[in-house]
């Protein structure tokens, strides 16, 4: 079963997502938070898999908490952003904190469903718009974020570096592994030691900052 908590300050938007994820054999909502720091707060108890993260929330907005609970390593949970709120800045804001996903208040049930599962195996979850502002936001990208980030990459192995540019097209690892001939727990190693070397969270951090590496047109 994948455990999900759910932190928004609105109750109804909080019982809608649960009895949306209600309907799905794999998920069980093990607790709600009306503000980051209770989400924060609830995970050592309840060991959630996935957060489902609101961002404007009282006491400790969900990028503060996103930002706390990423610093857990391997064992924080992976948070998918859930706001009303689809601006490109929050997009970019929400995956530098950590978060594994952003997604729209209006996304489809059943969106959401998949995104649920797409986190708890370590999968991006971005909504159409989201992935459009990442993509946006690494190509108008200044020249000292793309040096700094020509020089964190330096540091990983070739094929590190390769497993890296494979995540920032969006492959899972199932698919790395067919494209780079190796098998599946051969990419999960290559892509924990880049994460451990560049001192970042999830997949999705690293596909931002390869992104910014790459030159511009």
């Amino acid at each position: 079963m994948i455990r999900v908590l759910l932190a928004d300050d609105d109750p109804l938007v909080r019982t809608g997502l649960k009895m949306m994820l209600g309907g799905a054999d794999d998920i069980e909502v093990v607790a709600e938070a009306a503000d980051g720091a209770r989400a924060a707060a609830a995970v050592g108890e309840h060991e959630p898999d996935v957060i489902l993260m609101d961002i404007r929330m009282p006491v400790m907005d969900g990028l503060a908490a996103t930002r706390a609970l990423t610093r857990h390593g391997a064992k924080a949970p992976q948070v998918i952003v859930l706001t009303t709120f689809d601006e490109h800045r929050l997009v970019v804001e929400a995956m530098r904190a950590g978060a594994a996903g952003f997604l729209a208040k209006h996304t489809a049930p059943e969106d959401i469903v998949a995104a649920v599962r797409r986190a708890a195996r370590g999968e991006p979850a971005l909504s159409p718009s989201a992935a459009r502002a990442l993509i946006e936001h690494a190509a108008a990208g200044p020249d000292d974020r793309a040096e700094h980030a020509r020089q964190q990459l330096a540091l990983l192995t070739e094929r590190e570096r390769e497993v890296a540019e494979a995540v920032a097209e969006g492959l899972s690892n199932t698919d790395i592994g067919t494209r780079l001939h190796l098998s599946l727990g051969t990419v999960k190693a290559h892509l924990s030691s880049a994460l451990a070397k560049l001192d970042l969270d999830n997949r999705v951090q690293l596909a931002l900052l390869t992104h910014d590496a790459r030159p511009r047109s």
